[in-house]
């Protein structure tokens, strides 16, 4: 498969998620079971000028830290953008990240 096959269904997952939602990068793996979490957060990390409408910040590790606030610049943005959006952040961790977690299977059950 081709990378750029897979980052587009990344992508395209990615910008399902809600606004004030979060998910991880390995609920997306699953979801298009194409890989493995690290692939997801490597296509994610490969974002281009012309894709700056995906939501990147919406994806978190799957115990709701923010693991790729390193790939923002600076890296601060992620969370400003999450708390833009009502998620609440501390310690570099998204509080309440059950409640406002989002699965992409959700779109199976639709």
């Amino acid at each position: 498969m081709k990378d750029g096959h897979y980052f587009q269904q990344v992508y395209d997952v990615t910008c399902l998620i809600p606004e004030g939602r979060v998910s991880t990068y390995g609920a997306i793996a699953d979801f298009l079971a194409l890989g493995s979490a690290r692939m997801v957060g490597w296509a994610l990390n490969n974002l281009k000028e012309e894709r700056a409408f995906v939501p990147a910040h919406r994806v978190v590790n799957r115990e709701g830290f923010l693991s790729g606030k390193m790939f923002f610049n600076p890296p601060s943005v992620m969370q400003e953008r999450l708390e833009k959006e009502g998620v609440k952040v501390k310690n570099d961790k998204v509080l309440d990240f059950d409640k406002i977690f989002w699965h992409p299977r959700i779109l199976d059950e639709l």
